[in-house]
């Protein structure tokens, strides 16, 4: 850059027409230079820099730059394809074909393993550390009493464990139970078989719910354990089962594991919705979340109870479906507008502060100069808020500063139309927001930031740039319900993976998903 900001800072409109013509028309080149030079800056990314890909926004990767690449190689793919074919002479081949023939037995082809193949079993043999057996106990037809002592197996599986340790027996333990399953003849000649529970979700389509698992729920916690809370990648997780435990599993067994986790998780939605419409302080807040090359927004609604999310648009219709019109809790947030149709609303502090503190360090006099005003009374009365939480004083801060905030938002009437945009920007938004903003005032054992929604968004955050997000609608719903229980656990001070556990257990067997655990007093 030519200039720097120094310079910058004492160049103004004045002082441009009052330079003469050739000075002018040297600063304009050396504007013009630095702008072509910050545009450039600008357009840089990981095809056509030395960026890393991991400097980029996970939003940037979905461009359409990529595939339009991919189609423009395609075609001319193609077409050097067709020159060649036009430059050689026809072989025999192509003279014994006709011109106009379809491949229709090629289009009929499905992808994937074909009817009648060969089929690849599990090479893995695991001791067995146990057996269970399952008996049918009435017969089907008539309805008899069955007796188990001339039944025959005709079916069996294995289900691979792990038992929890706790002070008293650290470490884990790997189990291998050996399921079987009888057949038995009634007395009347039919027979009936013990069966496994089986149950496909509507809301995950494909996902089912089977106590026919290799993958125990112990195990299967792990795992959730190891890819959200730990940050592994599936193959990531398939080394360290392998290296620690010993075990061998696919990517696709581990990948089915967490979508058959979060599919038995789904039921504790409503718990979720009911405990944050009748919380009395409410934290929400939103990051963008990108669904293979969909564009989305990853929720955060956190109360003193839960930790709830959901990956939607960044629209009013996820606020609707979840508060509706009649919520009568105090709403914590920062100043998207879907938020203000809520009464008792109250504003981030921390959103104010850091664009006032962007304002004293820009380039722009009248910028500076409301920057460090507007962070000068926030500051005062940060401290005042504070003082009046230990002790209670006998006026509202409100009337007690009702001076000072008049001044300040006649600055922010006459700065709403100020030609600097974030100048002008953040006046109106005070204006605008202003009595959720000052609310505090008269309410000061409120809080004064949304930290506690935006640490609850920290670490999805870290893991959105590892994994850039979901790939399907099924794995975007199964994050967002797992997390929520990861973290709803987390606050209550249980342990999410032994209750993921039970979870899963009554999902597989049939029976209703356990509620959320209470609340745990720390010793």
């Amino acid at each position: 850059m030519q200039l720097s900001n120094q310079d910058l800072n004492q160049i103004d409109e004045d002082e441009l027409l009052n330079l003469p013509e050739e000075e002018l028309r040297r600063l304009s080149i050396k504007l013009l230079n630095d702008l072509k030079e910050a545009r450039e800056r600008l357009s840089q990314n990981s095809r056509n820099s030395s960026r890393p890909p991991s400097s980029e926004a996970p939003w940037d990767k979905a461009s359409t730059d990529q595939s339009n690449d991919q189609t423009q190689e395609e075609a001319d793919e193609l077409t050097e394809t067709e020159d060649s074919a036009k430059s050689r002479p026809p072989s025999k081949k192509d003279q014994q074909q006709p011109a106009d023939t379809n491949d229709e037995n090629q289009d009929a082809r499905k992808p994937g393993k074909q009817p009648g193949a060969q089929g690849f079993g599990r090479t893995q043999k695991l001791a067995i550390t146990g057996y269970q057996n399952h008996y049918p106990e009435m017969c089907d037809c008539c309805h008899q009493t069955l007796e188990t002592g001339h039944a025959i197996a005709y079916a069996a599986y294995e289900t691979i464990n792990v038992e929890w340790a706790d002070v008293n027996h650290p470490g884990i333990q790997l189990t291998n139970t050996k399921h079987t399953l009888y057949e038995v003849v009634c007395a009347d000649g039919h027979t009936s078989r013990a069966k496994v529970n089986r149950t496909n979700t509507s809301q995950l389509p494909g996902i089912t719910r089977t106590e026919w698992r290799l993958v125990g729920s112990g195990l299967a916690a792990m795992i959730v354990c190891l890819a959200y809370r730990m940050r592994l990648s599936r193959a990531r997780i398939q080394e360290f089962l392998y290296d620690w435990l010993g075990i061998e599993l696919s990517v696709g067994t581990i990948n089915n594991t967490l979508h058959e986790s979060g599919a038995a998780a789904i039921p504790l939605e409503d718990e979720f919705i009911q405990e944050i419409v009748n919380s009395e302080l409410l934290h929400v807040d939103e990051t963008s979340w990108l669904e293979h090359t969909t564009f989305l927004w990853l929720w955060v609604f956190s109360t003193d109870r839960v930790t709830a999310y959901w990956i939607a648009t960044r629209s009013a219709e996820l606020m609707n479906n979840l508060l509706g019109e009649d919520y009568s809790g105090w709403l914590m947030s920062d100043g998207y507008s879907v938020y203000r149709k809520y009464l008792n609303r109250l504003r981030c502090w921390a959103h104010l502060l850091r664009k006032a503190k962007g304002l004293k360090e820009s380039l722009n006099k009248d910028a500076q100069l409301f920057g460090q005003q507007t962070l000068d009374l926030l500051g005062m009365l940060i401290d005042s808020v504070r003082k009046a939480r230990i002790s209670p004083p006998d006026t509202p801060l409100s009337e007690t500063y009702r001076l000072q905030l008049l001044l300040y938002q006649q600055m922010c009437v006459q700065m709403k139309t100020h030609e600097h945009k974030k100048t002008a920007a953040l006046a109106t938004e005070m204006l605008t927001d202003w009595k959720a903003i000052f609310q505090v005032l008269d309410q000061p054992h409120h809080p004064l930031t949304n930290n506690e929604a935006e640490r609850a968004l920290r670490h999805w955050v870290i893991l959105r740039g590892i994994c850039y997000g979901t790939r399907s609608e099924n794995g975007t719903r199964v994050f967002a319900i797992l997390i929520s229980v990861i973290e709803t656990c987390r606050k209550r001070n249980q342990s999410p993976w032994l209750y993921l556990a039970q979870v899963i257990d009554s999902q597989r067997t049939g029976l209703p998903v356990p509620a959320l655990p209470n609340v745990r007093v720390s010793e």
